[in-house]
């Protein structure tokens, strides 16, 4: 494994942080007869101010997906710290958790497994906030301020999912992440199940939405294109350990790291002479990296 790269005066370590995690440690029990466990992140350290996009970005299996569950409760710590808003959440407990969801919020990849197919839009939006302790009166409310804020209609209410499009269920799950007014929202994969054009349109609210309510985003993706379009700053992730970090202005245009570089020339171009060129030149990095290293460590 190469050295992590670290982009001078990108660090966002200061007092200000709305999420720090430290040195954290993510270990799954091995399987079958003495089998070892598995490190799914190893030592991984990230930074989000308040009303700040951090992109994480790496391949399936680099640990991404594990870090955002470990920051919601979903993954176990091992070692390490998860401090928000400077409270210690790493080993929070049930009750912590349902009084965290006011400010720690998730919207998940697929908009069609998300979204429970037997409750009305309504009902779905207004159950965190009963959840919360809102009367009927300010859920509804809230609902349909919410739904004007992902620019879906009124009458969405009163609708099943399955009426719905992909790009719309996404708005409705995006609107469910709003209903509480969070600080964070940790987003997996969000727009990667949608066709191109959705997707576009998709991440212009997520900005818009930053925009109006300073919400900061931890935004997971496997494409390099995605995070530029949104995020601040770019960490990219590889065998659950961080090894780039920086402005995402400077790590998706002139990565550092050749496990970066290799994530940027996956990215489909519509050109497809470009995109053969790229492929071309992808390749010829993981030879390049097969022959430094003997062949360990190197995935295609």
């Amino acid at each position: 494994m190469n050295a992590s790269v670290t982009i001078a005066g990108t660090s966002s370590s200061t007092g200000d942080d709305l999420l720090r995690v430290d040195n954290l440690v993510v270990e799954y029990p091995g399987k079958g007869f003495r089998a070892q466990p598995f490190r799914a992140l190893d030592n991984v350290s990230i930074r989000i101010g308040a009303g700040e996009t951090l992109g994480l970005v790496g391949e399936s299996g680099s640990g991404k997906t594990t870090l955002g569950r470990a920051v919601l409760g979903l993954a176990p710590v091992t070692e390490g710290a998860i401090l928000f808003d400077g409270d210690d959440i790493g080993h929070a407990g049930r009750s912590k958790r349902r009084a965290l969801s006011r400010d720690l919020q998730v919207v998940f990849q697929d908009p069609y497994t998300s979204l429970n197919p037997s409750m009305t839009v309504g009902d779905i939006l207004s159950e965190p906030l009963s959840v919360q302790g809102k009367s009927r009166a300010d859920a509804r409310r809230r609902v349909r301020e919410v739904l004007d804020q992902v620019g879906l209609p009124q009458d969405t209410i009163g609708r099943l999912p399955r009426e719905f499009s992909g790009g719309q269920r996404q708005r409705v799950a995006i609107a469910r992440a709003l209903a509480l007014s969070p600080k964070l929202i940790v987003c997996d994969e969000p727009v990667s199940a949608l066709d191109l054009t959705t997707q576009a349109r998709v991440l212009d609210l997520f900005m818009q939405i930053q925009r109006d309510t300073g919400v900061a985003y931890l935004f997971v993706s496997h494409d390099l294109d995605v995070v530029r379009h949104i995020s601040h700053r770019v960490a990219v992730m590889y065998h659950g350990e961080i090894v780039e970090e920086g402005l995402a202005a400077q790590v998706t245009v002139t990565p550092q790291h050749p496990y970066t570089e290799r994530l940027l020339l996956a990215s489909p171009v519509p050109d497809p002479d470009r995109q053969q060129q790229r492929r071309t030149d992808r390749r010829r990095l993981i030879d390049e990296q097969r022959e430094l290293t003997g062949g360990a460590g190197v995935a295609a």
